[in-house]
């Protein structure tokens, strides 16, 4: 079965945490792993060498590797260029997903370079897009699969709704790549309608992985921290 395949239809739990959180360590992401993979994951999103390695020992779910790094002059941060990249492989990544966006990448490596290189190391491509004319490009480069990581809400008035659109849209154009949806999937309804309108996989991240953040939005509700 190809690591493509073992996704199919199944929930991809992204195990990261940003920077000062106490959760930053890799024995606490690899332990987050084991969790989801207990609960029925399909495969775990990570970042970063120390990270990747950590969750391959400590569990069998292909592992979706990036690397998360400003570089000046460029908006593109997660996994900009190739050199990001190799050391996740070493790790032992299964897959690497870079930004897919037609946004200038440092050195000016671009999306069909990325995906030629790890293609020809034999390491499938997940491409994270925010439109469709993005996804139909990385598709046609040969990403193995596309992600909706970087659509923007499609509402104003929730900006904590996820582009279920934007997934249908790709699903239905006839893609050369399944169509991951990713961004915003806060809930099993939103999953649910994921899954309605095409997507092969979906990832979730905050809602299951990120302590603090949701620590945060629930301590605000309180009169300790809103002086209510």
């Amino acid at each position: 079965m190809s690591v493509i395949s073992k996704l199919a239809g199944g929930l991809i739990v992204s195990c990261q945490a940003p920077v000062g959180s106490p959760l930053r360590q890799p024995a606490v992401m690899a332990a987050m792993a084991s969790a989801a993979e207990l609960a029925g994951a399909v495969g775990v999103r990570a970042e970063g060498a120390a990270d990747i390695a950590a969750i391959k020992d400590a569990c069998t779910l292909p592992v979706i590797g990036i690397r998360k790094r400003q570089v000046p002059g460029s908006d593109v941060r997660i996994t900009p260029t190739l050199a990001d990249a190799l050391p996740l492989l070493d790790a032992g990544a299964d897959l690497i997903a870079l930004d897919a966006s037609d946004r200038p990448r440092p050195g000016g490596e671009r999306v069909s370079d990325l995906i030629a290189a790890l293609d020809a190391r034999g390491v499938p491509v997940m491409a994270d897009v925010g439109d469709h004319r993005c996804g139909m490009a990385a598709a046609g480069a040969g990403a193995a699969l596309v992600a909706t990581t970087l659509a923007p809400s499609p509402t104003a008035s929730d900006p904590d709704a996820p582009d279920v659109g934007l997934v249908r849209r790709l699903a239905e154009s006839g893609i050369d790549a399944p169509v991951v949806a990713e961004g915003r999937y806060a809930t099993p309804e939103a999953v649910a309608v994921a899954f309605a309108a095409g997507a092969y996989a979906v990832v979730v991240g905050t809602a299951i992985t990120d302590t603090l953040a949701l620590a945060r939005r629930l301590c605000a509700a309180t009169p300790a921290v809103s002086g209510g």
